[in-house]
């Protein structure tokens, strides 16, 4: 079992920054991949970003390109999720998942199917 805790959320500006956390406990792994998903009201989940080991192991969704950075502290167990230069349509509940059993030969998924771990999720709103 792993368990997510998400923290960082909260009410922005439009063009500013917030910082998540996902503090990852119970059987974690290096080797897994970790991902940011996100919820408006009304729509579906969706991608954010993923990560396996690093900074060149990492994938985005083509909305939060140049503006969100996703991160590991390994020692920690926790995953990062720099957003900056936020605008309204970044509102919604951000959910953290771990795929647990991926290959670690293969990029971090973009699929929420994929994913088999889930934080209980942080609300981020960003105001016009």
């Amino acid at each position: 079992q792993v368990q997510l805790v998400e923290s960082g959320g909260g009410l922005v500006q439009a063009g500013g920054s917030l910082r998540l956390s996902c503090a990852a406990s119970g059987r974690t792994s290096n080797n897994y991949a970790m991902g940011w998903f996100r919820q408006a009201p009304g729509k579906e989940r969706e991608f954010v970003a993923s990560i396996r080991r690093g900074v060149g192991d990492t994938r985005y969704a083509d909305s939060v390109k140049g503006r969100f950075t996703i991160s590991r502290d390994f020692a920690k167990n926790t995953v990062i999720l720099q957003m900056n230069s936020l605008k309204p349509e970044d509102t919604g509940v951000y959910y953290c998942a771990a795929d647990t059993d991926g290959s670690i030969w293969l990029p971090p998924p973009i699929g929420s199917r994929q994913y088999n771990y889930w934080g209980q999720g942080t609300q981020v709103t960003v105001s016009s």
